[in-house]
């Protein structure tokens, strides 16, 4: 009996003396420089919202946050790499539509996309718009779905991944348009938009805040956004039912997530660091400029991330995998 009660009297001792580190860990984190994993390519709409972010809440978190770039299978790869990491708040994720919705519902992960991760904070939001090279003669929607039917086959449009918000966007469109086109995948919007200003591609549905300047520069044609209202950041530009093509649009969110079983007071902390990052006015003109949304405060919380992307997951997958979309 004795022999148990030291049993006993050891364990209770070691989860005392975990417990106490735990909260040690939490209370002087981060005691290093964090790592925020983006998994697309460097200069593309993600890569900018994690870079905006990082630059604010490096100096409330009193510590260096280097943004890493782990491109390829529409930000699968990138998650992988958080979801394998230690939970302690040192590596974090910058996800979005086409990682954490889209591409989990074609590809086979390492990882569950909802259950692996701790929600950290929900992030800015944009639209998808199609875009084209200025070579083609279309002017409109109308008139693209035109020569595209007259011209089946003859051109290419850029998608970023299997099962990404670009290729959800150019197969429902092709669906709905009766139209056929050959699609080429890309690690990133960034390099996906060099090809289409440099006329390799014919095509794309790319992010709009990030294709915005070389529209403005007349570098590039905009046909319709993803959206059921025009965007603010280009209010001349129809959406796609105006057009004369409804359908479901594609919300283009990000989110800040963690490892799962990241201490809560660390999630707190980094929480905390996103809200003051998204009450700085300068930070709120950056995004602005950008086009991109800030949500309401009442939505900036790690639960209110975690309801929002269940709900998505629950919208998107049955509607991904009716339309019989796999990774090849």
């Amino acid at each position: 009996m004795e022999h148990v009660n030291i049993i006993a009297s050891s364990i209770i001792a070691l989860a005392l003396a975990l417990g106490c580190t735990a909260q040690a860990q939490a209370e002087s984190y981060p005691s290093k420089p964090i790592t925020i994993i983006v998994g697309f390519a460097p200069g593309g709409p993600t890569d900018t919202v994690a870079r905006v972010l990082a630059d604010h809440m490096k100096t409330t978190l009193g510590q260096t946050i280097v943004v890493e770039n782990v491109g390829g299978a529409a930000g699968t790869i990138g998650a992988a790499r958080a979801a394998r990491a230690a939970p302690d708040g040192y590596t974090l994720n910058v996800g979005q539509w086409s990682s954490n919705v889209g591409a989990p519902a074609v590809t086979a992960t390492p990882y569950h996309v909802l259950n692996d991760f701790e929600p950290v904070a929900r992030l800015t939001t944009s639209y998808l718009w199609i875009v084209g090279k200025t070579g083609l003669p279309a002017k409109t929607l109308p008139e693209l779905i035109a020569w595209l039917k007259a011209n089946p086959g003859k051109i290419s449009g850029a998608t970023v991944g299997v099962g990404g918000a670009a290729h959800i966007c150019f197969i429902d469109f092709q669906n709905k348009s009766g139209t056929k086109f050959a699609l080429v995948p890309y690690k990133g919007g960034a390099p996906a938009l060099r090809d289409l200003v440099g006329d390799q591609i014919d095509l794309g549905c790319l992010e709009a805040s990030q294709t915005l300047e070389q529209y403005r520069a007349g570098n590039i044609k905009v046909f319709g956004i993803l959206a059921n209202q025009r965007w603010f950041g280009a209010p001349e530009v129809p959406t796609l039912a105006e057009g004369g093509l409804p359908g479901d649009q594609i919300e283009f969110w990000h989110g800040l997530w963690a490892p799962k079983g990241t201490p809560k007071d660390v999630v707190a902390k980094l929480n905390a660091a996103v809200r003051k990052a998204f009450a700085d006015p300068a930070v709120q003109k950056r995004f602005a400029d950008l086009g991109h949304a800030i949500p309401p405060p009442e939505l900036q919380t790690p639960q209110a991330l975690f309801d929002h992307h269940k709900a998505e997951l629950d919208r998107w997958w049955p509607i991904i995998k009716a339309a019989g979309i796999k990774a090849k």
